[in-house]
């Protein structure tokens, strides 16, 4: 690792430690990109794009391997989270229970699209390709919490449950 390769200052001191203790962890094991960007975001919450530089450096790899990885994996987020994170299924047993209808109804609700966070920093709504719950589609987790046969309603219900509705 170069001392000359520490990210830019908006990454706070504690993440940037955070992020050293990952590398130092992975530095001997092979092929260790999935693995440390993982642990970054388990850390961290999101890998920040400042930290880019020092993660390929440390891995002796280009930026644009380490960018290239992060942008094709949507699990990876270079901002934080909301609060709330909702992932609807967009696989196709849920697709044939019309979760087209219940992700525009999301959109609309909380103002945002996929990848987003609303505006007062409450939820983020993320895409999944099937959570196991295919025989009560469509489907939606809101953090941990897995909910199947969803509905606009029953949508409307659990974000009034999980916090103020934007």
């Amino acid at each position: 690792m170069r001392p000359d390769a520490a990210p830019a200052p908006s990454v706070s001191g504690r993440a940037l430690d955070q992020i050293h203790a990952v590398l130092t962890r992975y530095k001997d094991v092979p092929g260790p990109l999935l693995e440390v960007l993982h642990a970054v975001q388990a850390a961290i919450g999101y890998i920040p794009p400042q930290s880019i530089g020092l993660i390929a450096d440390a891995l002796n790899l280009s930026r644009a391997e380490v960018h290239g990885v992060i942008t094709f994996y949507h699990y990876f987020r270079q901002v934080p989270a909301g609060r709330r994170v909702i992932r609807i299924c967009q696989a196709e047993a849920c697709r044939a229970m019309h979760c087209e209808a219940l992700t525009a109804h999301a959109k609309a609700r909380l103002r945002v699209d996929f990848h987003e966070t609303t505006a007062d920093g409450r939820y983020s709504l993320e895409p999944v390709y099937c959570l196991g719950n295919c025989a009560c589609s469509p489907a939606l987790m809101i953090d941990d919490e897995l909910h199947g046969r969803m509905t606009v309603d029953a949508f409307d219900e659990l974000v009034a449950k999980s916090g103020s509705a934007p």
